[in-house]
């Protein structure tokens, strides 16, 4: 089950950072940055040891796409 923790928005994007729980007892990241209607899901391969952490590891990396431009 995916957890989500704040929003923020960034320019013309919504930015919500995800947390997964795996079998092994670590978390995952992803991230989606919607404009509008639409979103693009990101997922990273780095695991964590706390949903926090992934969260967080999200957010940074939303938040770089979108200040660099990255989503064409």
């Amino acid at each position: 089950m995916f957890s989500t923790s704040h929003t923020e928005r960034v320019g013309d994007y919504v930015v919500t950072p995800l947390a997964k729980s795996t079998e092994q007892g670590f978390f995952i990241a992803s991230v989606s940055i919607r404009r509008g209607v639409y979103d693009r899901i990101f997922r990273f391969i780095p695991r964590f040891s706390c949903a926090a952490q992934a969260a967080q590891y999200a957010l940074t990396e939303g938040r770089s796409l979108v200040l660099s431009n990255q989503l064409g």
